[in-house]
């Protein structure tokens, strides 16, 4: 199973676990996140955000150009989004849970195919509706699965999704840009999120989701 949400939360993790933080711990709530942070006592990190910025005291938002390794190498993250945290969290329960992005497609796909389970793509969507930047997330997987097996697809959802991919994957930022979660995210300034959620295959890293605490780590 891969879940996706491209603007921004599995993008984010991906930029950070590739930015070398040791885990990302995930939280349905920032009051949470905030909490289990607090009595950490590490040098951890509290990240996430509601309505796109960061909530009060915390030390980031949801923006995956801000993770650098000289700054993040090795922490902790304790995280909360409105969308993607909650996916994970209602997922948690999967043999194999992946995070999924655009900028790791082709990585995700072959870890998906590697494990020789079906697959099922869960798409964060926005408060409880669809999101087109989940869908071509995930249509950014299956037309990678494809070029590397014969895949059947189940249902008119994982057609629409890679037929979306396909029909814009010479130009995907303009693409994220016209969803309306992209249109949320140019509305409070931070362009340069969508600029780096749009760069096919940019990440070799995959995310895997793992339990005891639920936290998100590099799949090795």
């Amino acid at each position: 199973m891969a879940v996706f949400d491209v603007l921004r939360a599995t993008t984010t993790i991906t930029a950070a676990l590739a930015a070398g933080v040791g885990e990302i711990r995930i939280f349905d709530t920032i009051e949470a996140a905030a909490g289990a942070a607090s009595g950490h006592g590490g040098d951890c990190i509290l990240a996430g955000e509601r309505n796109c910025l960061p909530p009060a005291g915390f030390d980031l938002g949801n923006s995956p150009g801000a993770f650098k390794a000289e700054l993040h190498r090795g922490r902790i993250v304790f995280m909360s989004t409105t969308n993607g945290a909650r996916a994970i969290v209602a997922a948690e329960s999967a043999a194999l849970l992946l995070t999924g992005a655009l900028v790791n497609a082709s990585a995700v796909a072959a870890r998906l195919m590697a494990a020789k389970l079906d697959i099922t793509m869960v798409c964060a969507g926005t408060d409880g509706e669809p999101a087109m930047e989940d869908l071509l997330g995930a249509g950014a997987v299956i037309d990678a699965l494809r070029t590397r097996s014969n895949v059947t697809l189940e249902n008119d959802v994982a057609r629409i999704a890679l037929h979306l991919f396909q029909s814009v994957r010479s130009n995907l930022r303009l693409a994220l840009a016209d969803t309306t979660g992209g249109q949320n995210i140019l509305a409070v300034g931070l362009d340069a999120d969508i600029d780096f959620a749009a760069r096919l295959d940019a990440i070799p890293i995959v995310g895997q989701v793992e339990r005891g605490p639920l936290r998100v780590v590099i799949d090795r």
